[in-house]
């Protein structure tokens, strides 16, 4: 990808590739991450970060998140129930329009077919918005495979750029299987430029052999006007959430959010309560090893919540726990600190470049409860002047804001759009879409 003779304030190109115009960035966002009525907190960090660009910026957006078909949406099949609970179409933040098409997905058999599936499924909802006048000038994909594989193949279908966002598992665990690595590398090779979310992430995809030059590192930032301190005694009574010094979780109950560390180090804080919200496959096995420890009745379980009654859990606590087995840039780091609340965390993805003052975060070398649990009591005895240490974490927050982030993203677009050849001719709708070389 060429950068260099481009001037940012350049037109974009007209919607068929002609003369130039100024009409707003055309981005079709499309990733399986994103929220919808049924899974409000799934792929929220891709909601926010679009909402704060089309805020920030002449874009206009719309996305595409394909769901596994599911024919049930009775609560006893659990997350399946959820996929058929997802509406078809839905007008989220921003006034953004999205789709859920339905792909055929077989859980483990069916890996191999993701991107294709996918993709097959996107195309439909992506020509009827052609036909309808509405033609996007690039694809913005989140998340490697099969989501990434698929927007290359999509991005061949309509003749578009694109570009790709890794997030993290997709680069440290998929990436480095032999199937969906070959393919990512494939995606990866036609992008126009692969974000990374942190210089960590950057390395890493470099390791699994994406070129560097195509690699831009843009972190996420936090909404300021979400994530805001409240008072801490009213955020605890609404919760029903216990006196004394409280820690929290906030994340996904899967194994790779560790959380079974924080629930370890309660051993070694006699004083400390846990809070943890989320929902996921071992929400019961949590619960048991907590029984087992005997601190059962210093553990709380909140279910999942949206972004405004999370403000009131963070303010709530005294300290955030990150302790994450991987991360790509973890999200909750920066919204605990805008409500003013200090975070302990292992020192995984980007959790080094935000925790640079050791009074509002300090980084655990090594996945080790008693080293957690000193971590925590350092800061809770560097916060004893609470309201001081909520100030210095707020204002540690808001040194990343989303506008410059916002700015550096539309002016990586529009350099896409105007480096991209000249615009392909649509092939016909009923055109089957057909895997790369190489994949």
């Amino acid at each position: 990808m060429t950068r260099d003779g481009l001037p940012i304030d350049e037109p974009n190109r007209g919607a068929e590739g002609g003369t130039p115009s100024a009409r707003p960035l055309r981005v079709l966002v499309f990733t399986s991450l994103f929220p919808s009525e049924a899974r409000p907190r799934h792929g929220i960090f891709v909601e926010t970060r679009l909402a704060q660009l089309v805020q920030d910026c002449p874009v206009e957006a719309r996305v595409v998140a394909p769901v596994p078909w599911f024919p049930f949406d009775s609560p006893i099949f659990g997350a399946y129930a959820r996929f058929a609970a997802t509406p078809r179409r839905a007008t989220r933040a921003r006034g953004i329009e999205v789709t859920y098409p339905r792909y055929l997905m077989l859980p483990r058999l069916g890996v191999p077919l993701q991107p294709r599936s996918m993709a097959s499924a996107a195309a439909a909802d992506i020509a009827r918005w052609q036909r309808a006048g509405w033609r996007p000038d690039l694809i913005d994909a989140h998340y490697l495979y099969p989501d990434g594989v698929a927007a290359a193949l999509l991005a061949e279908r309509f003749g578009l750029p694109f570009l790709l966002t890794a997030r993290g598992t997709d680069v440290n665990v998929l990436a480095r299987m032999p199937g969906p690595g070959r393919r990512i590398r494939w995606a990866a090779s036609r992008a126009a430029a692969v974000i990374a979310v942190s210089a960590r992430l950057r390395d890493a995809l470099v390791e699994i052999g994406v070129e560097r030059s195509k690699i831009v590192v843009l972190r996420n930032g936090v909404d300021l006007s979400i994530f805001h301190p409240e008072d801490a005694t009213l955020a605890r009574q609404r919760l029903h959430l216990p006196a004394g010094p409280l820690a929290l979780c906030v994340g996904n109950l899967a194994p790779e959010k560790g959380f079974a560390l924080a629930i370890e180090m309660l051993v070694h804080v006699a004083s400390l309560r846990l809070a943890i919200v989320g929902d996921g496959p071992m929400r019961h096995e949590l619960a048991a090893l907590a029984q087992r420890l005997g601190v059962a009745d210093r553990v709380v379980f909140l279910p999942v919540m949206e972004q405004a009654q999370l403000r009131g859990v963070y303010s709530a606590a005294d300290i955030l726990l990150v302790t994450s087995l991987r991360e790509g840039w973890p999200n909750v780091v920066l919204e605990s600190l805008a409500c003013g609340t200090p975070v302990a965390a292992l020192d995984v993805g980007a959790v080094g470049d935000v925790l640079t003052d050791p009074t509002i975060g300090r980084i655990v070398p090594v996945r080790d409860s008693v080293l957690m649990g000193r971590a925590v009591l350092d800061l809770l005895r560097t916060g004893r002047d609470r309201i001081d240490q909520r100030d210095r974490a707020r204002e540690h927050a808001a040194t990343f804001d989303w506008t410059s982030i916002s700015r550096a993203q539309q002016e990586l677009m529009a350099r896409v759009v105007r480096a991209a050849p000249g615009r392909h001719a649509d092939r016909s709708d009923s055109a089957v879409l057909t895997d790369g070389p190489g994949c």
